[in-house]
């Protein structure tokens, strides 16, 4: 790949690159300024512990992470040394639960040589020919656990920001290497969404599942991927009892949430924001639930359509 420096790549990348299908989507989970709820944390590690990924490059740490700042970690044992853990930022290829492949770009966010950096990206995306470019980061909020997880969505996709941005405001805030990304891809015409999720402030140092349920959510919906999440709904269950449990046993914790539910309702009335891949309850229908749904209406379809020859494709 022209213009590239081979140094920053793993060395059998020439190799692995044939594998890969082109048109698919990215999904970008790269730790950054701000992971309230564990949103990116708990991303990356889902999509690499449910979608078999199969890693194409390893981004070369030397050049790109300050290891005074951010120091490896190393276990002591006795007398000697093991388990070196040095920082990884890897782009992979994975499945969803149907098959399809999509790209995955997980680990630390680069300290050094950002636009060396996201140049290479660029030209990964080109010629890769990417689909669209889904990224996820989240801040603490005023906001309630007990009302649905909403974004500020950002990037080409109206749709997307139409449907789903519940807040857009106006400000001026500290960038981070993925904003940095999605700015430069909006830039050259190329099809980018950005969710900044909404977490509630108590929760902001907790990994939060309904959070990481709401990113999975974000990523199918800018995508057209099924992602896992069926250990999810349970351990937001149990998550969201216990939160409930704590809240319940003191009066100035449940003054708090009632306050931030008025706020919050208030605010929220008449704009219609939740997504239609999450139910009433909260949670997202398997793959196997989506599937067959597809297959029912497929089949009405296709019932209209013998009744009625001349009705049109849509």
């Amino acid at each position: 790949m022209g213009g590239v420096n081979d140094s920053i790549f793993s060395a059998d990348y020439a190799d692995r690159r044939a594998r890969v299908p082109r048109g698919i989507p990215l999904v970008v989970a790269m730790e950054g300024l701000s992971d309230a709820g564990g949103v990116v944390s708990q991303l990356e590690e889902h999509l690499w512990a449910h979608c078999e990924p199969e890693e194409l490059v390893r981004f070369n740490a030397d050049l790109l992470v300050d290891y005074r700042a951010r120091r490896p970690l190393i276990t002591f044992d006795g007398d000697h040394l093991v388990d070196y853990a040095p920082e990884e930022l890897v782009l992979a290829l994975a499945r969803d639960e149907l098959g399809a492949p999509f790209l995955v770009l997980s680990g630390y966010e680069p300290d050094f040589k950002w636009d060396h950096f996201i140049d290479t990206v660029l030209l990964l995306v080109h010629e890769f020919e990417v689909s669209v470019t889904v990224w996820s980061h989240a801040f603490p909020m005023p906001v309630p656990h007990t009302r649905p997880t909403v974004a500020t969505v950002s990037g080409s996709r109206d749709d997307l920001i139409d449907a789903r941005s519940v807040w857009r405001p106006m400000t001026r805030i500290s960038a981070s290497a993925s904003h940095v990304l999605e700015y430069r891809l909006h830039s050259l015409g190329e099809e980018v969404a950005g969710f900044a999720y909404l977490i509630p402030h108590y929760l902001a140092n907790a990994d939060y599942p309904d959070a990481l349920l709401a990113a999975l959510d974000g990523i199918m919906a800018a995508t057209g991927l099924i992602l896992p999440a069926g250990g999810l709904r349970d351990a937001s269950r149990e998550f969201r009892a216990k939160l409930d449990e704590q809240v319940g046993s003191s009066d100035e914790s449940q003054e708090m949430v009632r306050t931030l539910e008025e706020r919050y309702d208030a605010y929220m009335e008449d704009r219609g924001a939740q997504s239609p891949l999450i139910r009433e309850d909260g949670t997202i229908p398997t793959a196997d639930q989506i599937a067959s749904e597809l297959e029912r209406f497929l089949a009405e379809r296709q019932g209209r359509k013998e009744e009625d020859p001349g009705e049109g494709p849509f």
